[in-house]
């Protein structure tokens, strides 16, 4: 995997953010998100804070609102779901707006909506932040077993392998007459997407015994520091870049004491 290949999400910088190690912002990524999951939904005020802690980290990483704003969108699925709750829930019913809505129902909504869009936030941020070099050698550090770090190192290095193949068999389709967007063709496009996997999975074994031929024995090696990773982070760093994690985890002991 090449030091210069990056994910559509993230974006160049040379913030104290992005120059962090990465095993420091997936720790952190996911003891903030724990934090949130864990708040009682029947509050209000921690989420604000959880907001604002995003925000500044934001500023930090110099991310523009803007940009991140039309990639949350990816969310859109779990809000519908979220508005649906109010109305099939049981229980209490208030009326708002001249509807009877179910009150546990609205809190179900507010906790799905609230807690899924400062997941994707705080994900995106990380995202964002984080080549995808330096991903698979964050995970070696954290001692994630080494045969999840080599599935995940070869699907960040053939995604685009595999995207660039499933758009050339959708033009030749097209040339041939297809028409994707009408009903009666969901069969060929059922077809192509069982060629694909069958391609794919004939694509991974050659390059699993390519691989095997030139010394693999499953574990991903450490890239060099200017080679698209990295130094390990230093006691110093994980302390400052885990202040926003730990500010989170202190907002969520402070929620369940105050309910």
């Amino acid at each position: 995997m090449g030091g210069g290949h990056a994910h559509p999400l993230y974006r160049d910088g040379d913030s104290p953010v992005h120059r962090l190690p990465a095993e420091v912002k997936i720790v952190g990524l996911a003891v903030f998100v724990l934090a949130v999951v864990a708040t009682p939904r029947e509050l209000f005020w921690p989420f604000g804070i959880y907001a604002l802690i995003i925000v500044a980290v934001w500023a930090v990483a110099r991310i523009p609102l803007l940009w991140i704003l039309p990639r949350m969108l990816i969310e859109a699925p779990f809000i519908v779901l979220a508005v649906l709750l109010p109305f099939a829930e049981g229980g209490e019913r208030i009326d708002v707006a001249g509807m009877q809505l179910s009150v546990a129902g609205l809190y179900a909504a507010w906790g799905i909506v609230i807690k899924g869009t400062l997941g994707v936030a705080a994900s995106l941020t990380v995202a964002a932040t984080t080549t995808a070099a330096e991903l698979p050698v964050a995970l070696s550090r954290l001692r994630v077993p080494a045969v999840i770090v080599s599935v995940l190192t070869l699907m960040i290095r053939y995604i685009d392998v595999l995207t660039a193949e499933a758009r050339r068999m959708r033009m030749a389709r097209i040339s041939r007459g297809d028409s994707p967007r009408m009903l009666h063709q969901a069969g060929a496009t059922a077809k192509s997407v069982g060629a694909l996997f069958l391609r794919s999975y004939e694509r991974g074994e050659r390059v699993y015994l390519a691989m095997l031929s030139r010394g693999f024995d499953g574990h991903v090696p450490a890239l060099a520091v200017g080679a698209g990773c990295v130094a390990s982070a230093t006691p110093r760093q994980w302390a400052t870049a885990l202040i926003p994690a730990a500010s989170a985890a202190s907002v969520a002991l402070a929620s369940w004491a105050t309910l």
